[in-house]
Protein backbone atom coordinates (compact mmCIF):
# COMPACT_ATOMS: atom_id res chain seq x y z
CA UNK A 1 0.00 0.00 0.00
CA UNK A 2 1.41 3.56 -0.93
CA UNK A 3 1.67 6.06 1.68
CA UNK A 4 -0.53 8.94 2.16
CA UNK A 5 0.62 12.18 0.28
CA UNK A 6 -0.25 15.42 2.35
CA UNK A 7 0.55 18.30 0.53
CA UNK A 8 0.50 21.45 2.41
CA UNK A 9 0.63 24.80 0.04
CA UNK A 10 3.04 27.42 1.79
CA UNK A 11 2.33 30.48 -0.75
CA UNK A 12 1.83 33.83 0.65
CA UNK A 13 -2.37 33.27 0.57
CA UNK A 14 -2.49 29.79 2.08
CA UNK A 15 0.08 30.67 5.11
CA UNK A 16 -1.77 33.83 5.97
CA UNK A 17 -5.10 31.99 5.78
CA UNK A 18 -3.57 29.90 8.03
CA UNK A 19 -1.65 26.40 6.42
CA UNK A 20 1.16 27.52 8.80
CA UNK A 21 -1.97 26.45 11.61
CA UNK A 22 -2.84 23.76 9.80
CA UNK A 23 1.12 22.21 9.54
CA UNK A 24 1.71 22.25 13.11
CA UNK A 25 -1.82 20.31 13.39
CA UNK A 26 -0.72 17.74 10.76
CA UNK A 27 2.84 17.50 12.66
CA UNK A 28 1.84 16.99 16.00
CA UNK A 29 -1.36 14.45 14.46
CA UNK A 30 0.81 12.84 13.47
CA UNK A 31 3.79 12.37 16.19
CA UNK A 32 0.51 11.41 18.84
CA UNK A 33 -0.40 9.02 16.70
CA UNK A 34 3.15 7.48 15.93
CA UNK A 35 2.71 8.02 12.16
CA UNK A 36 5.50 9.93 10.93
CA UNK A 37 6.95 7.72 8.74
CA UNK A 38 3.76 6.18 7.30
CA UNK A 39 3.20 9.74 4.88
CA UNK A 40 4.77 11.22 2.39
CA UNK A 41 4.25 15.12 3.96
CA UNK A 42 5.19 17.51 1.29
CA UNK A 43 5.25 21.71 1.73
CA UNK A 44 4.81 23.18 -1.73
CA UNK A 45 6.35 26.62 -1.80
CA UNK A 46 5.18 28.18 -4.73
CA UNK A 47 3.25 31.07 -4.80
CA UNK A 48 0.24 29.22 -6.08
CA UNK A 49 -1.16 26.17 -6.94
CA UNK A 50 -4.44 27.98 -9.08
CA UNK A 51 -6.64 28.36 -6.15
CA UNK A 52 -5.19 30.80 -4.15
CA UNK A 53 -8.70 32.70 -3.13
CA UNK A 54 -9.93 29.31 -2.07
CA UNK A 55 -7.30 29.05 0.72
CA UNK A 56 -6.25 27.42 2.63
CA UNK A 57 -5.68 24.24 0.64
CA UNK A 58 -4.15 20.96 1.48
CA UNK A 59 -3.92 17.96 -1.36
CA UNK A 60 -4.36 15.08 0.54
CA UNK A 61 -3.48 11.76 -2.04
CA UNK A 62 -4.80 14.45 -5.18
CA UNK A 63 -7.92 15.50 -3.65
CA UNK A 64 -7.51 19.53 -2.86
CA UNK A 65 -9.71 20.31 0.48
CA UNK A 66 -10.04 24.06 1.41
CA UNK A 67 -9.04 23.47 5.51
CA UNK A 68 -10.59 26.73 7.35
CA UNK A 69 -9.50 26.01 10.41
CA UNK A 70 -7.66 23.17 12.38
CA UNK A 71 -11.02 21.38 13.38
CA UNK A 72 -11.63 20.32 9.77
CA UNK A 73 -7.88 19.48 9.13
CA UNK A 74 -8.49 17.04 12.53
CA UNK A 75 -11.52 15.53 10.63
CA UNK A 76 -9.87 14.87 7.45
CA UNK A 77 -7.01 13.06 9.25
CA UNK A 78 -9.07 10.91 11.32
CA UNK A 79 -10.89 9.80 8.17
CA UNK A 80 -7.64 8.94 6.47
CA UNK A 81 -5.89 7.33 9.33
CA UNK A 82 -9.47 5.62 10.66
CA UNK A 83 -8.52 2.22 11.64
Amino acid sequence: MDKPEVLVCMGSSCFARGNERNLDTICKFLEARRLRDEVDLRLNCCLCQGNCGEGPNVMINGVRHRVTDQGVMLDILNDLFRS
